[in-house]
């Protein structure tokens, strides 16, 4: 969400930002915000006008009583009681017209940063750099699935019949592989110097509306029926919002945070061969990057959170890609993103497995989340955050890179201590 007085003082450039966007549906919403934004505005100068003539009127009533002029004491308290009905109904009124800004600045999309290329939709995405040779090898790739039940390790059919499409049984090495590639990305992170935490499941839909955009939430979120608590999609935004409504030392800055968790999700409208499988899926298990920081550093943590990504991928003999998301691709709160994308010998193409985020104040806004400085003034931090590895659609990446001639699966020398010393995974 945007400073107001950023949007009042500089109009045009909020609807060329939206503009940029393609979303020109949302160009009246600037003006409307600046309409609302004055007339709240005067309510609250109105207002503290009659407080004070009110506490003026109100010290006269006894000096008049006093000087035995009832008959004017009493006009007084007509007054006074006029100017009390007049403040409930400004009151009122003040909640409303804030209510109508807040609810607009929600749907105005964040600044986008300078640097960010200009486009409709991911086709437009750009590619920066690729890292490590792509590998094209002479014998056949099973899609993911079937290579997993070659090892006996997933079990499709009854995870349907358990709770549908969508969700899977992980079985033997490929579960262990799962969870050695979680475990692995956990002590990489540490090493790093990232403090590792395991957050709620679940959050207030105050919380939702903090750390995301309407469309997002509408097209991530599982709600729980009968409360008010929606199930993660991802465990940076129950990250950002254990920091609401906080103020925070900025000596304790940066916080630099890798975080496990489940994630939920609807996955609305995939489709076509490589959407079935486990590459897109209602459940699945993540390592994240959270990051919070002094405005002045946030495009330097930018650069390095998807650098780790990068590092990490490599580390398990995968090729990898970076690529720039234009400004139509970037979710509204976004300022600046790009993913990474892993080479599929298979399909003989890059997919997505990390996606890199600067959301400048954004979040920080929407949650009241502050930093005090060193001057004792509060100031507003950025938030980033980064997928550390994705599994089970990491594991297709790994899978696809690692396999060999004969259909076995070579395990990479980072991964071996986390699966008892094991070199390779055989056909069961």
């Amino acid at each position: 969400m945007l400073d107001i007085k950023f949007v009042r003082e500089n109009p045009e450039l909020v609807k060329e930002n939206i503009k940029k966007k393609f979303q020109d549906a949302k160009l009246p919403l600037v003006d409307e915000v600046i309409r609302y934004d004055a007339e709240y505005r005067a309510a609250i100068t109105e207002a503290e006008s009659l407080r004070a003539q009110r506490n003026k009127l109100s010290k006269s009533i006894g000096a008049l009583m006093a000087q035995g002029k009832k008959d004017e004491a009493e006009q007084v308290k007509k007054q006074v009681t006029e100017q009390a009905d007049r403040l409930k109904a400004l009151e009122v009124r003040e909640a409303e017209l804030q209510e109508e800004v807040r609810s607009r600045m929600l749907v105005i999309p964040n600044m986008l940063d300078a640097s960010v290329p200009i486009g409709r939709d991911d086709s437009e995405n750009v590619e920066v750099e690729r890292f490590g040779e792509p590998a094209r090898p002479d014998f056949e790739i099973p899609y993911h699935t079937d290579l997993m039940e070659s090892f006996g390790g997933i079990d499709l059919d009854s995870a349907r019949r358990v709770a549908g499409n969508g969700f899977y049984y992980l079985v033997g090495d490929i579960a262990r592989l799962h969870e050695a590639v979680l475990a692995y990305a956990r002590d990489f992170m540490i090493n790093k110097g990232f403090t590792y935490v395991i957050p709620p499941f679940m959050m207030h839909g105050s919380v939702v509306q903090g750390v995301m955009s309407f469309p997002e939430m509408d097209a991530m979120m599982y709600k729980i029926e009968g409360e008010d608590l929606y199930l993660i999609g991802t465990s940076e935004h129950t990250m950002i919002g254990r920091f609401v409504d906080q103020i925070i030392p900025e000596a304790q800055l940066p916080l630099t945070l890798t975080s496990y968790s489940p994630c939920f999700r609807k996955e609305k409208g995939a489709h076509g061969l490589e959407e079935r499988g486990i590459y897109r899926i209602h459940q699945f298990e993540k390592q994240e990057m959270i990051v919070l920081c002094k405005p002045e550093e946030s495009m330097d943590w930018y650069e390095k959170l998807w650098k780790n990504s990068v590092e990490l991928f490599r580390s398990l003999d995968i090729p990898v890609r970076q690529l720039e998301c234009c400004s139509g691709d970037l979710a509204d709160l976004k300022v600046k993103s790009c993913d990474i994308e892993a080479w599929s010998p298979r399909q003989q193409k890059y997919f997505e497995v990390c996606s890199c985020s600067n959301l400048g104040e954004a979040q920080s806004r929407r949650l009241k989340i502050r930093v005090k400085g060193e001057d004792g003034k509060n100031y507003l931090p950025h938030t980033l955050n980064n997928t550390c590895v994705a599994p089970p659609r990491m594991l297709i990446a790994l899978l696809e890179n690692n396999l060999c001639a004969d259909g076995s699966v070579r395990i990479p020398e980072a991964l071996r201590p986390y699966m008892g010393g094991k070199e390779a995974l055989r056909k069961a």
